[in-house]
């Protein structure tokens, strides 16, 4: 028997962009909660982790593929399951409702790290994975690292701050998107777009006060964005695929 779990979500003022589009970072921020609360129903929260196994949530990479954009105001429904617990990394995907509609998904990839080395445990030694996987709804679909095109120029260097980080200590995943959006310049190039398909690899942690140097690139109609430290240390990386989206505004 398939387990999935499902999260309401209403698109808030806060979310939208300059285009009345929900930002990319508000969809990884739902997709990131929906997440949350699947692990508390399954008693795998951060929480219970850290008091149980003494470790903690890792989000490696996150994917999502969206029909149409969403609006202000609009509500959905996110549906989430795993599937399985074999490995050093777990999937979960997603699947985004309105309605009856599916109007998007999303896959994510997790490890399961010890807090004091953050080496990776083998998930198959918690049984709250046995027999709770989405079974026959488990996508396909395998996160690669994203394949950076050559060439790719320095846009610009971004000072992280205190509203970048979460109770983490260091900046939150959503956050990236928006880096990942400024560094191209949505507010010029998204005119007319919306940000169909998004990737993004978290490849080191960032905390406030250091800086982060962004390149962008483009490549057969993909944008790509490379974020390092200033010693040229890679800390995450984001492909975006913008498509045509017209539509009347008041």
């Amino acid at each position: 028997m398939s387990v999935y779990f499902e999260y309401p979500y209403t698109v808030s003022v806060r979310d939208t962009d300059p285009f009345g589009h929900c930002r990319p970072s508000a969809l990884l921020a739902m997709f990131q909660e929906a997440a949350t609360e699947a692990a508390l129903d399954l008693h795998v929260s951060r929480e219970e982790m850290l008091e149980q196994h003494n470790a903690f949530w890792m989000l490696a990479r996150m994917w999502y593929r969206l029909d149409r954009p969403l609006h202000w105001n609009e509500s959905f429904t996110v549906r989430t399951w795993h599937r399985g617990g074999k490995g050093a990394s777990m999937y979960r995907d997603f699947d985004l409702f309105e309605g009856e509609t599916r109007v998007g998904e999303a896959v994510s990839t997790w490890v399961l790290a010890d807090a004091d080395t953050h080496k990776p445990l083998r998930l198959s030694r918690l049984p709250e994975f046995q027999g709770t996987s989405g079974e026959g709804l488990c996508k396909d679909k395998l996160l690669t690292k994203v394949r950076l095109p050559e060439g790719m120029t320095l846009a610009e260097e971004r000072l992280l701050h205190y509203s970048d980080a979460d109770i983490n200590r260091h900046v939150n995943n959503c956050k990236y998107a928006d880096f990942a959006c400024d560094a191209l310049h949505l507010e010029t190039l998204g005119e007319g777009k919306f940000v169909s398909s998004l990737q993004v690899g978290f490849l080191a942690e960032c905390r406030p006060g250091e800086t982060l140097e962004l390149y962008t690139g483009q490549a057969d109609g993909v944008c790509y964005v490379h974020g390092t430290d200033a010693g040229g240390k890679s800390r995450f990386d984001a492909a975006l695929t913008l498509e045509p989206w017209a539509e009347s505004r008041s």
